[in-house]
């Protein structure tokens, strides 16, 4: 596929464009304060900012061209119905490793018989929304109220751990992301089905799982 990503030069960019390329997409880099010409192209992937990434997926869809989404802190409601006005895909993820995707699940399977939980959630310290997205859709997963612990700090890439308690037993669910690398496998995955998924908004890898 010709693709456009946005964010390309940022640390999540560096380390997927290589394993893009090595995929056999053809990837061109995109930058802020660049202009976005992506007419013509399969695809955007978006790994930016909060406040960046509306504008480029905004962009993108004028053009006729489908999305994939990793950054999170914003709300694409509004663009997924832009998307579906122009028969466009838009694809986003609050977490596009495959485990974290997995450690989602089991915590929804576990709040069935634990519901009392709570969430501790480790990012690098340039992350700018708090709680992360991956946390936020863990707790909606969970469902009730379930407390939310953000931390930022250099040296971390991305981690979460679910702890259910109930009288005499804890149970924690952890995922730890040690390189930025892992996303890769859930960027291919939706890229490869992007084409497949209904016009508008799609969210979250585990609905291509």
């Amino acid at each position: 596929m010709k693709l456009a990503f946005f964010g390309a030069e940022g640390k999540v960019g560096q380390a997927l464009v290589p394993v893009l390329e090595r995929a056999g997409h053809s990837v061109r880099g995109i930058e802020i304060g660049d202009d976005v010409d992506v007419a013509g192209l399969d695809a955007c992937v978006d790994f930016t900012t909060p406040t960046g990434a509306p504008a480029n997926v905004r962009a993108a869809l004028d053009q006729g061209v489908s999305c994939v989404v990793g950054t999170t802190g914003w709300d694409p409601t509004e663009l997924g119905e832009l998307a579906r006005e122009n028969g466009l895909r838009l694809f986003v993820a609050p977490n596009f490793s495959i485990g974290a995707v997995l450690m989602m699940r089991f915590a929804a399977q576990a709040a069935a018989y634990m519901p009392r939980a709570e969430i501790v959630e480790l990012h690098n310290e340039a992350k700018q929304d708090a709680p992360s997205g991956t946390a936020a859709m863990t707790a909606k997963l969970i469902g009730g109220d379930v407390t939310i612990h953000s931390v930022r700090l250099p040296g971390l890439v991305a981690h979460q751990e679910v702890i259910f308690g109930s009288e005499g037993q804890l149970l924690t669910i952890r995922h730890d992301t040690t390189a930025r690398e892992s996303f890769a496998d859930g960027v291919l995955l939706a890229l490869s089905k992007l084409a497949e998924l209904p016009a508008g908004l799609t969210t979250g890898l585990d609905a291509l799982l």
